[in-house]
Protein backbone atom coordinates (compact mmCIF):
# COMPACT_ATOMS: atom_id res chain seq x y z
CA UNK A 1 0.00 0.00 0.00
CA UNK A 2 2.81 2.44 0.86
CA UNK A 3 5.11 1.23 -1.88
CA UNK A 4 5.24 3.58 -4.85
CA UNK A 5 5.13 1.47 -7.99
CA UNK A 6 5.39 4.33 -10.47
CA UNK A 7 9.15 4.34 -10.74
CA UNK A 8 10.03 7.06 -8.22
CA UNK A 9 12.47 6.46 -5.40
CA UNK A 10 11.24 5.05 -2.10
CA UNK A 11 12.83 4.71 1.29
CA UNK A 12 13.27 1.49 3.25
CA UNK A 13 9.76 1.41 4.66
CA UNK A 14 8.17 1.97 1.28
CA UNK A 15 7.34 5.66 1.54
CA UNK A 16 7.91 7.74 -1.53
CA UNK A 17 10.76 10.22 -1.74
CA UNK A 18 9.66 11.96 -4.94
CA UNK A 19 6.23 12.47 -6.49
CA UNK A 20 5.78 10.36 -9.62
CA UNK A 21 5.73 12.31 -12.86
CA UNK A 22 2.21 11.13 -13.62
CA UNK A 23 0.65 12.43 -10.40
CA UNK A 24 -1.96 15.13 -10.96
CA UNK A 25 -0.83 17.18 -7.96
CA UNK A 26 2.62 17.98 -9.34
CA UNK A 27 1.47 20.63 -11.82
CA UNK A 28 3.14 23.97 -11.22
CA UNK A 29 5.68 25.25 -8.71
CA UNK A 30 5.40 24.63 -4.98
CA UNK A 31 4.02 27.72 -3.29
CA UNK A 32 1.93 28.84 -0.40
CA UNK A 33 -1.60 30.09 -0.80
CA UNK A 34 -2.26 32.49 -3.65
CA UNK A 35 -1.11 35.91 -2.38
CA UNK A 36 -4.15 37.48 -4.06
CA UNK A 37 -6.59 35.31 -2.11
CA UNK A 38 -9.07 37.09 0.12
CA UNK A 39 -7.78 36.89 3.73
CA UNK A 40 -11.35 36.76 5.07
CA UNK A 41 -12.02 33.76 2.84
CA UNK A 42 -8.96 32.08 4.32
CA UNK A 43 -10.25 32.84 7.82
CA UNK A 44 -13.54 31.16 6.99
CA UNK A 45 -11.75 28.14 5.54
CA UNK A 46 -9.59 27.84 8.66
CA UNK A 47 -12.66 28.09 10.87
CA UNK A 48 -14.52 25.37 8.96
CA UNK A 49 -11.56 23.02 8.53
CA UNK A 50 -10.33 23.60 12.07
CA UNK A 51 -6.71 23.97 10.96
CA UNK A 52 -4.48 26.19 8.85
CA UNK A 53 -2.95 25.29 5.51
CA UNK A 54 0.32 23.51 6.12
CA UNK A 55 1.08 20.89 3.46
CA UNK A 56 1.53 20.62 -0.26
CA UNK A 57 -0.12 17.50 -1.72
CA UNK A 58 3.26 15.77 -1.89
CA UNK A 59 4.01 16.63 1.74
CA UNK A 60 0.56 15.42 2.82
CA UNK A 61 0.99 12.12 0.97
CA UNK A 62 4.43 11.59 2.48
CA UNK A 63 3.19 12.43 6.00
CA UNK A 64 0.30 9.99 5.56
CA UNK A 65 2.63 7.27 4.30
CA UNK A 66 0.89 6.83 0.94
CA UNK A 67 2.04 7.19 -2.64
CA UNK A 68 1.19 10.34 -4.56
CA UNK A 69 -0.71 8.20 -7.04
CA UNK A 70 -3.04 6.83 -4.36
CA UNK A 71 -3.35 10.21 -2.65
CA UNK A 72 -4.36 11.71 -5.99
CA UNK A 73 -6.98 9.01 -6.54
CA UNK A 74 -8.49 9.61 -3.10
CA UNK A 75 -8.44 13.39 -3.58
CA UNK A 76 -10.13 13.26 -6.96
CA UNK A 77 -12.64 10.65 -5.75
CA UNK A 78 -13.70 13.02 -2.98
CA UNK A 79 -14.50 15.57 -5.68
CA UNK A 80 -11.64 18.05 -5.31
CA UNK A 81 -9.73 19.66 -8.17
CA UNK A 82 -6.01 19.16 -8.74
CA UNK A 83 -4.12 21.94 -6.91
CA UNK A 84 -0.59 21.55 -8.23
CA UNK A 85 1.85 21.82 -5.34
CA UNK A 86 0.22 24.72 -3.53
CA UNK A 87 0.43 24.59 0.24
CA UNK A 88 -3.30 24.14 0.75
CA UNK A 89 -3.78 20.99 2.85
CA UNK A 90 -4.14 20.56 6.61
CA UNK A 91 -3.59 17.94 9.29
CA UNK A 92 -7.15 16.76 8.67
CA UNK A 93 -6.27 15.95 5.05
CA UNK A 94 -3.28 13.92 6.20
CA UNK A 95 -5.41 12.07 8.75
CA UNK A 96 -8.07 11.29 6.12
CA UNK A 97 -5.47 9.82 3.76
CA UNK A 98 -3.95 7.83 6.60
CA UNK A 99 -7.32 6.42 7.66
CA UNK A 100 -8.32 5.32 4.17
CA UNK A 101 -4.91 3.79 3.59
CA UNK A 102 -5.07 2.08 7.00
CA UNK A 103 -8.37 0.42 6.09
CA UNK A 104 -6.70 -1.01 2.99
CA UNK A 105 -3.57 -2.14 4.84
CA UNK A 106 -5.69 -3.84 7.49
CA UNK A 107 -7.54 -5.76 4.79
CA UNK A 108 -10.90 -4.25 5.74
CA UNK A 109 -11.28 -2.61 2.32
CA UNK A 110 -9.71 -3.22 -1.06
CA UNK A 111 -8.03 -0.23 -2.65
CA UNK A 112 -10.85 0.03 -5.20
CA UNK A 113 -13.45 -0.05 -2.42
CA UNK A 114 -11.61 2.65 -0.46
CA UNK A 115 -11.70 4.88 -3.55
CA UNK A 116 -15.40 4.12 -3.91
CA UNK A 117 -15.99 5.08 -0.26
CA UNK A 118 -14.20 8.39 -0.91
CA UNK A 119 -16.24 9.01 -4.06
CA UNK A 120 -19.66 8.21 -2.56
CA UNK A 121 -18.95 10.31 0.53
CA UNK A 122 -17.64 13.19 -1.55
CA UNK A 123 -20.59 13.22 -3.93
CA UNK A 124 -23.17 13.05 -1.16
CA UNK A 125 -21.62 15.71 1.07
CA UNK A 126 -20.84 18.01 -1.88
CA UNK A 127 -24.53 18.20 -2.71
CA UNK A 128 -25.40 18.76 0.95
CA UNK A 129 -22.83 21.55 1.28
CA UNK A 130 -24.03 23.28 -1.90
CA UNK A 131 -27.62 23.13 -0.69
CA UNK A 132 -26.72 24.53 2.72
CA UNK A 133 -24.87 27.47 1.20
CA UNK A 134 -27.39 28.21 -1.57
CA UNK A 135 -30.61 27.77 0.36
CA UNK A 136 -29.66 28.14 3.99
CA UNK A 137 -26.62 30.24 4.72
CA UNK A 138 -27.27 32.62 1.82
CA UNK A 139 -30.56 33.72 3.35
CA UNK A 140 -29.24 33.90 6.90
CA UNK A 141 -26.17 35.94 6.02
CA UNK A 142 -27.91 38.89 4.41
CA UNK A 143 -26.25 41.90 6.10
CA UNK A 144 -28.68 43.19 8.74
CA UNK A 145 -27.26 46.70 8.64
CA UNK A 146 -25.99 48.92 5.80
CA UNK A 147 -22.24 48.87 5.48
CA UNK A 148 -21.75 45.36 6.85
CA UNK A 149 -20.19 42.82 4.52
CA UNK A 150 -21.57 39.33 4.05
CA UNK A 151 -18.35 37.87 5.44
CA UNK A 152 -18.66 39.92 8.61
CA UNK A 153 -22.02 38.29 9.20
CA UNK A 154 -21.05 34.82 7.92
CA UNK A 155 -18.04 34.22 10.18
CA UNK A 156 -19.80 34.43 13.57
CA UNK A 157 -22.83 32.60 12.17
CA UNK A 158 -20.77 29.65 10.94
CA UNK A 159 -18.85 29.67 14.20
CA UNK A 160 -22.15 29.07 16.02
CA UNK A 161 -23.74 26.69 13.52
CA UNK A 162 -20.76 24.49 12.62
CA UNK A 163 -20.66 22.25 15.73
CA UNK A 164 -24.44 21.85 15.75
CA UNK A 165 -24.65 20.96 12.04
CA UNK A 166 -21.72 18.57 12.41
CA UNK A 167 -23.37 16.71 15.28
CA UNK A 168 -26.66 16.53 13.38
CA UNK A 169 -24.94 15.21 10.25
CA UNK A 170 -23.29 12.41 12.21
CA UNK A 171 -26.60 11.56 13.92
CA UNK A 172 -28.51 11.29 10.62
CA UNK A 173 -25.69 9.29 9.03
CA UNK A 174 -25.70 6.81 11.92
CA UNK A 175 -29.48 6.45 11.68
CA UNK A 176 -29.30 5.83 7.93
CA UNK A 177 -26.41 3.40 8.37
CA UNK A 178 -28.39 1.45 10.97
CA UNK A 179 -31.39 1.22 8.63
CA UNK A 180 -29.27 0.16 5.64
CA UNK A 181 -27.39 -2.43 7.72
CA UNK A 182 -30.69 -3.88 8.91
CA UNK A 183 -31.84 -4.34 5.33
CA UNK A 184 -28.61 -6.12 4.40
CA UNK A 185 -28.77 -8.44 7.41
CA UNK A 186 -32.32 -9.41 6.47
CA UNK A 187 -31.27 -10.31 2.92
CA UNK A 188 -31.69 -13.98 2.14
CA UNK A 189 -28.16 -14.62 0.89
CA UNK A 190 -24.95 -12.90 -0.18
CA UNK A 191 -26.09 -12.44 -3.77
CA UNK A 192 -29.26 -10.71 -2.60
CA UNK A 193 -27.16 -8.10 -0.80
CA UNK A 194 -25.90 -6.79 -4.14
CA UNK A 195 -28.51 -7.89 -6.68
CA UNK A 196 -31.83 -7.52 -4.91
CA UNK A 197 -35.46 -7.80 -5.97
CA UNK A 198 -37.00 -4.40 -5.43
CA UNK A 199 -39.89 -2.30 -6.61
CA UNK A 200 -38.51 0.74 -8.45
CA UNK A 201 -40.54 3.79 -9.43
CA UNK A 202 -40.09 7.07 -11.29
CA UNK A 203 -42.51 9.95 -10.64
CA UNK A 204 -42.38 12.65 -13.30
CA UNK A 205 -43.99 16.09 -13.53
CA UNK A 206 -45.91 16.40 -16.82
CA UNK A 207 -45.10 19.37 -19.06
CA UNK A 208 -42.16 20.55 -16.99
CA UNK A 209 -40.17 21.71 -20.04
CA UNK A 210 -43.02 24.02 -21.06
CA UNK A 211 -43.18 25.38 -17.52
CA UNK A 212 -39.52 26.35 -17.65
CA UNK A 213 -40.29 28.70 -20.54
CA UNK A 214 -43.20 30.41 -18.78
CA UNK A 215 -42.11 30.69 -15.15
CA UNK A 216 -39.53 32.95 -13.57
CA UNK A 217 -36.46 31.19 -12.23
CA UNK A 218 -37.41 31.81 -8.60
CA UNK A 219 -40.94 30.46 -9.15
CA UNK A 220 -39.56 27.42 -10.92
CA UNK A 221 -37.13 26.79 -8.08
CA UNK A 222 -39.93 27.00 -5.52
CA UNK A 223 -42.06 24.55 -7.53
CA UNK A 224 -39.23 22.03 -7.82
CA UNK A 225 -38.41 22.34 -4.12
CA UNK A 226 -42.08 21.84 -3.18
CA UNK A 227 -42.32 18.77 -5.42
CA UNK A 228 -39.12 17.21 -4.11
CA UNK A 229 -40.07 17.93 -0.49
CA UNK A 230 -43.56 16.46 -0.89
CA UNK A 231 -42.22 13.38 -2.66
CA UNK A 232 -39.41 12.83 -0.15
CA UNK A 233 -41.79 13.09 2.80
CA UNK A 234 -44.34 10.70 1.28
CA UNK A 235 -41.71 8.14 0.27
CA UNK A 236 -40.12 8.16 3.72
CA UNK A 237 -43.40 8.11 5.64
CA UNK A 238 -44.69 5.08 3.73
CA UNK A 239 -41.51 3.03 4.10
CA UNK A 240 -39.82 3.62 0.74
CA UNK A 241 -36.35 4.99 0.02
CA UNK A 242 -35.75 8.08 -2.06
CA UNK A 243 -32.87 7.24 -4.40
CA UNK A 244 -32.44 10.63 -6.08
CA UNK A 245 -34.24 13.70 -7.35
CA UNK A 246 -33.79 15.05 -10.87
CA UNK A 247 -35.66 18.35 -10.70
CA UNK A 248 -38.91 17.33 -12.38
CA UNK A 249 -38.52 13.64 -11.52
CA UNK A 250 -37.88 11.51 -8.45
CA UNK A 251 -36.66 7.93 -8.28
CA UNK A 252 -37.58 5.80 -5.28
CA UNK A 253 -37.47 2.13 -4.33
CA UNK A 254 -39.25 -0.17 -1.89
CA UNK A 255 -38.69 -3.70 -0.69
CA UNK A 256 -42.19 -4.80 -1.70
CA UNK A 257 -44.59 -3.92 -4.49
CA UNK A 258 -47.45 -2.98 -2.16
CA UNK A 259 -45.42 -0.25 -0.48
CA UNK A 260 -44.27 1.18 -3.81
CA UNK A 261 -47.83 1.12 -5.15
CA UNK A 262 -49.22 2.95 -2.11
CA UNK A 263 -46.55 5.64 -2.41
CA UNK A 264 -47.27 6.13 -6.12
CA UNK A 265 -51.00 6.57 -5.63
CA UNK A 266 -50.47 8.87 -2.65
CA UNK A 267 -48.19 11.02 -4.78
CA UNK A 268 -50.80 11.25 -7.54
CA UNK A 269 -53.55 12.09 -5.05
CA UNK A 270 -51.48 14.67 -3.18
CA UNK A 271 -50.34 16.49 -6.32
CA UNK A 272 -53.87 16.47 -7.75
CA UNK A 273 -55.09 18.35 -4.67
CA UNK A 274 -52.48 21.10 -5.13
CA UNK A 275 -53.52 23.61 -7.78
CA UNK A 276 -49.98 24.97 -8.07
CA UNK A 277 -48.58 21.61 -9.12
CA UNK A 278 -48.52 20.13 -12.64
CA UNK A 279 -49.98 16.72 -13.27
CA UNK A 280 -47.90 13.70 -12.36
CA UNK A 281 -47.25 10.32 -13.95
CA UNK A 282 -45.56 7.28 -12.42
CA UNK A 283 -43.93 4.18 -13.90
CA UNK A 284 -42.94 1.18 -11.78
CA UNK A 285 -41.27 -2.17 -12.27
CA UNK A 286 -40.38 -5.08 -9.99
CA UNK A 287 -37.34 -7.28 -10.29
CA UNK A 288 -33.62 -7.68 -9.76
CA UNK A 289 -31.80 -4.41 -9.15
CA UNK A 290 -28.09 -3.74 -8.75
CA UNK A 291 -27.27 -1.17 -6.07
CA UNK A 292 -24.10 0.91 -6.19
CA UNK A 293 -23.17 3.99 -4.13
CA UNK A 294 -26.77 4.57 -3.10
CA UNK A 295 -28.06 4.39 -6.69
CA UNK A 296 -29.88 1.59 -8.52
CA UNK A 297 -29.17 0.13 -11.95
CA UNK A 298 -30.37 -2.58 -14.28
CA UNK A 299 -33.15 -3.60 -16.62
CA UNK A 300 -35.79 -3.15 -13.92
CA UNK A 301 -34.81 0.49 -13.47
CA UNK A 302 -34.75 1.09 -17.23
CA UNK A 303 -38.19 -0.46 -17.59
CA UNK A 304 -39.64 1.74 -14.84
CA UNK A 305 -38.23 4.79 -16.62
CA UNK A 306 -39.73 3.76 -19.98
CA UNK A 307 -43.13 3.10 -18.39
CA UNK A 308 -43.07 6.58 -16.89
CA UNK A 309 -42.57 8.13 -20.32
CA UNK A 310 -45.70 6.41 -21.70
CA UNK A 311 -47.92 6.70 -18.61
CA UNK A 312 -51.08 8.82 -18.91
CA UNK A 313 -51.38 12.00 -16.87
CA UNK A 314 -52.22 11.42 -13.19
CA UNK A 315 -51.85 7.68 -13.68
CA UNK A 316 -49.56 4.83 -12.65
CA UNK A 317 -48.27 2.15 -15.03
CA UNK A 318 -46.56 -1.01 -13.79
CA UNK A 319 -44.89 -3.90 -15.58
CA UNK A 320 -46.21 -7.47 -15.59
CA UNK A 321 -43.76 -8.61 -12.88
CA UNK A 322 -45.01 -5.84 -10.61
CA UNK A 323 -48.63 -6.83 -11.29
CA UNK A 324 -47.85 -10.50 -10.61
CA UNK A 325 -46.23 -9.58 -7.29
CA UNK A 326 -49.30 -7.62 -6.16
CA UNK A 327 -51.52 -10.57 -7.11
CA UNK A 328 -49.21 -13.07 -5.37
CA UNK A 329 -49.23 -11.11 -2.12
CA UNK A 330 -52.99 -10.61 -2.16
CA UNK A 331 -52.76 -6.84 -2.65
CA UNK A 332 -54.73 -6.98 -5.91
CA UNK A 333 -56.98 -9.50 -7.68
CA UNK A 334 -55.98 -10.93 -11.04
CA UNK A 335 -59.26 -9.54 -12.38
CA UNK A 336 -62.51 -8.09 -11.15
CA UNK A 337 -64.23 -11.35 -12.08
CA UNK A 338 -61.86 -13.23 -9.78
CA UNK A 339 -62.51 -10.70 -6.99
CA UNK A 340 -66.27 -11.21 -7.39
CA UNK A 341 -65.89 -15.00 -7.30
CA UNK A 342 -63.75 -14.83 -4.18
CA UNK A 343 -66.28 -12.55 -2.47
CA UNK A 344 -69.16 -14.89 -3.38
CA UNK A 345 -67.29 -17.94 -2.13
CA UNK A 346 -66.47 -16.22 1.15
CA UNK A 347 -70.08 -15.15 1.65
CA UNK A 348 -71.27 -18.69 1.00
CA UNK A 349 -68.90 -20.02 3.66
CA UNK A 350 -69.84 -17.26 6.09
CA UNK A 351 -66.34 -15.79 6.00
CA UNK A 352 -65.00 -12.31 5.44
CA UNK A 353 -64.30 -11.65 1.75
CA UNK A 354 -60.71 -10.88 0.75
CA UNK A 355 -59.79 -7.20 0.92
CA UNK A 356 -57.74 -5.88 -1.98
CA UNK A 357 -56.06 -2.49 -1.85
CA UNK A 358 -55.35 -2.12 -5.55
CA UNK A 359 -56.89 -2.82 -8.92
CA UNK A 360 -55.00 -3.78 -12.08
CA UNK A 361 -56.11 -3.23 -15.66
CA UNK A 362 -54.04 -4.71 -18.51
CA UNK A 363 -53.19 -2.25 -21.26
CA UNK A 364 -52.24 -2.81 -24.89
CA UNK A 365 -48.88 -4.47 -25.39
CA UNK A 366 -46.40 -2.12 -26.99
CA UNK A 367 -42.75 -2.08 -28.02
CA UNK A 368 -40.43 -0.17 -25.71
CA UNK A 369 -37.12 1.03 -27.03
CA UNK A 370 -34.30 -1.24 -25.92
CA UNK A 371 -36.59 -3.59 -23.97
CA UNK A 372 -38.76 -5.26 -26.60
CA UNK A 373 -42.51 -5.68 -26.21
CA UNK A 374 -43.93 -5.03 -22.74
CA UNK A 375 -47.43 -5.32 -21.30
CA UNK A 376 -48.17 -2.35 -19.03
CA UNK A 377 -50.84 -2.53 -16.35
CA UNK A 378 -52.79 0.47 -15.11
CA UNK A 379 -52.68 0.58 -11.31
CA UNK A 380 -55.54 2.20 -9.41
CA UNK A 381 -56.91 2.16 -5.89
CA UNK A 382 -59.95 -0.06 -5.37
CA UNK A 383 -63.15 1.59 -4.22
CA UNK A 384 -63.17 1.98 -0.48
CA UNK A 385 -59.43 1.39 -0.08
CA UNK A 386 -57.35 4.22 1.40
Amino acid sequence: MTVDDTGSGADADGRVNLPPASAPFDQGDPQAADPGEDPLTLRLETLILGAERRYTPFQAARSAGVSMELASRFWRAMGFADIGQAKALTEADVLALRRLAGLVEAGLLSEAMAVQVARSTGQTTARLAEWQIDSFLEGLTEPPEPGMTRTEVTYPLIELLLPELEEFLVYVWRRQLAAATGRVVQAGDDEEMVDRRLAVAFADLVGFTRLTRRMEEEELGELVEAFETTAADLVAARGGRLIKTLGDEVLYAADDAGTAAEIALRLIETMANDETMPELRVGMAFGTVTTRMGDVFGTTVNLASRLTSIAPRDAVLVDSAFAEELIRTGEAPASEAEAAEAAAAAEKEGEEPPVYRFALQPMWQRPVRGLGVVEPWLLTRRDGAS
